[in-house]
């Protein structure tokens, strides 16, 4: 798996495009590297920057744009909604395949070492790259911003980890750190009001809020706020008081599982002084950090929020979550807003959230799942969410066979050449059948006498998407199989060794263009299970598609076993052959077993 970095920086300009144009250009100028979203933001005076690609390139690209920024931006005239410290204001590295965390922490200091010494800019390193505890949150390594940051580099403690420890009056500082992938995430709400914004925000954020008490419904801010006192220390969640922290404490780990300690402590707290405090409520959710402001470019209210593990937070849970606060007060939610690129894991969950809610199927096309999320949340209330641009990660078939139009393949296939050939069609044919079979199960839910049945229809559409997302991917695999023999046919053979290694490569592509169709054998008898599990519904109205899809499935098994079966020969391995033919023969054996079987329960329903 080759490895690939995210890296999202974020630059304190957002209204002249001019020099954003100017900034992108250096990252793009970088050979390896891909520009996947750029997203100015007028009001803030933001632009959030995302490209991904290999480490190096990664890192090199990364570079040269903050060099870039150091140059064009002056944060002397900076102003913008958005907390800031500098020209770049964060350049985080994100793992988003075969690369770990600790690599990308390495990615950050190596890269923060550069900026710092050839740049000579005041570098903070935070989250997983951060030099102490103290310098994880992002929000304690910015505080003060830009106009406390002169007092802010005084302080012996607060030394940054790279660079000189002196004020930049005019590109700041910049921090730099390696993090999980976050989720910009942005709720819209039909006021501009920013009290409500905040009002929802701080129930929502893992911070939470100060407890209140009196007139605290609808609007949980009106109310009087709460304080410790001497023996007299408060739950944040409920009406319980204790006569120390530490009983509280204790009742609250009992109540909640939690460590107060460490809670308050990250508030800025210090437990040991609390009198005359404010005493805290519990956010809904970890993982979130969550502010109100406006916007007036969409003339709303938004709840800002970072997501910074979607896994155990997701976008869609929030949301939920916000639209009941935001009903109990009275105030609408309009839709959402992605700012830069979201994971093709958190949308294909919040697709399917919202199918099950629907009591629609699960089981159906990926991007269809996807579209559902973007409609379900209203991602393209106030700006453009092109699924292809924003959703990274998005599974596609892009083989040079699948993507022909139907009459296109068909003529293709019709042409005087070897390929595509047989094994293309058979795993067709079984990517076919694989299609009823969901057909079949996704016209059945949503029909009264299938509700009982629901988690296992949409099941075996679920399945049966994937068998035929893989078949329509071996319509291509199966006509590159043969490409590692041709490589080995290739091979100098002017000497004696020469030969006997061409010999060998070629025993062993022969070999690996015997296990494609293998595969697709196998796939396609998958196909014909869950064909005869469509069939089992007794869906009247759609029998007959099942029955199809049978055929079509059973006859990709036998297809792309003549494939197997006409490479055997050339391995000249007497075991690999043996093997291969046993596994052939109980394929053909049970393919043909589950086809009648299918075609039993055909004729049934038909008679």
């Amino acid at each position: 798996m080759p490895k690939i970095v995210e890296c999202v920086p974020n630059f304190s300009e957002g209204r002249d495009l001019a020099i954003i144009k100017q900034i992108t250009d250096e990252i793009e100028a970088v050979q390896g590297v891909q520009l996947l979203d750029v997203d100015p933001g007028e009001s803030t005076n933001r632009t959030v920057v995302t490209f991904i690609g290999a480490p190096e390139p990664v890192k090199e690209a990364a570079f040269r744009a903050v060099k870039k920024a150091a140059e064009l931006i002056d944060m002397r005239h900076h102003h913008g909604e958005h907390a800031r410290f500098g020209a770049t204001d964060v350049l985080p590295f994100v793992p988003v395949a075969g690369v770990t965390m600790e690599e990308c922490a390495d990615y950050a200091r190596e890269t923060g070492k550069r900026i710092g010494e050839e740049l000579g800019l005041p570098v903070y390193l935070y989250e997983y790259a951060a030099s102490t505890p103290e310098r994880q949150n992002l929000a304690t390594v910015r505080a003060g911003e830009y106009e406390g940051l002169a007092k802010k580099l005084s302080d012996p403690a607060w030394a940054p980890d790279f660079g000189p420890a002196e004020f930049n009056a005019r590109s700041g500082a910049i921090a730099v750190g390696a993090r999980e992938f976050l989720i910009a995430y942005n709720i819209n709400l039909n006021t501009t009001d920013r009290r409500y914004a905040n009002e929802i925000a701080y129930e929502l954020r893992e911070r939470g809020r100060w407890k209140r008490v009196g007139n605290i419904s609808p609007f949980y801010y009106k109310g009087d706020v709460v304080y410790f006192e001497e023996g007299k220390f408060p739950d944040g969640n409920s009406d319980f008081v204790a006569g120390s922290f530490e009983e509280l404490a204790e009742y609250y780990r009992k109540q909640y599982g939690g460590d107060l300690y460490k809670r308050y402590e990250s508030i800025g707290l210090d437990v040991n002084n609390l009198i005359g405090r404010p005493v805290y409520k519990d956010g809904l959710f970890t993982h979130v950090k969550a502010i109100g402001w406006v916007v007036e470019d969409y003339n709303c209210a938004q709840i800002s929020m970072n997501l910074t593990n979607f896994r155990i937070t997701s976008p869609h849970a929030v949301l939920e979550a916000a639209r009941t606060l935001a009903a109990e007060r009275g105030i609408v939610i309009t839709g959402s807003e992605i700012v830069g690129v979201v994971p093709f894991d958190a949308m294909l969950e919040a697709g399917k959230f919202y199918l099950r809610k629907m009591q629609k199927s699960t089981g159906i096309p990926v991007r269809d799942i996807i579209e559902t999320a973007v409609q379900a949340m209203g991602l393209r209330d106030v700006a453009e969410f092109d699924i292809d641009k924003k959703v990274i990660g998005m599974p596609e078939q892009d083989g040079a066979l699948a993507g022909k139009t139907v009459s296109g393949f068909v003529d293709e296939v019709s042409r005087d050449t070897p390929a595509p050939g047989g094994g293309s069609i058979a795993a067709l044919a079984g990517s076919l059948g694989a299609a009823l079979a969901s057909m079949v199960a996704n016209l059945s839910i949503g029909k009264g006498e299938y509700d009982a049945q629901y988690e296992d229809i949409c099941e075996l559409a679920e399945q049966a998407q994937k068998v035929k997302d893989e078949l329509v991917r071996a319509i291509d695999a199966d006509t590159e199989a043969f490409n590692e023999v041709i490589d080995a046919m290739r091979m100098p053979k002017d000497t004696k060794e020469q030969q006997q290694i061409r010999a060998q490569a070629m025993q062993e592509g022969y070999k690996s263009a015997a296990r494609v169709p293998l595969r697709t054998a196998e796939l396609c008898k998958e196909a014909l299970e869950l064909c005869l599990r469509a069939a089992s519904l007794g869906n009247q109205a759609v029998m007959s598609d099942a029955g199809v899809g049978a055929l079509m499935a059973n006859a990709g098994v036998k297809g792309a076993i003549y494939n197997v079966r006409i490479n055997l020969p050339h391995t000249k391995d007497e075991q690999f052959i043996a093997e291969m033919r046993a596994t052939l023969d109980d394929l053909l054996r049970e393919a043909d077993t589950l086809c009648d079987a299918v075609q039993n329960e055909v004729e049934d329903h038909l008679d």
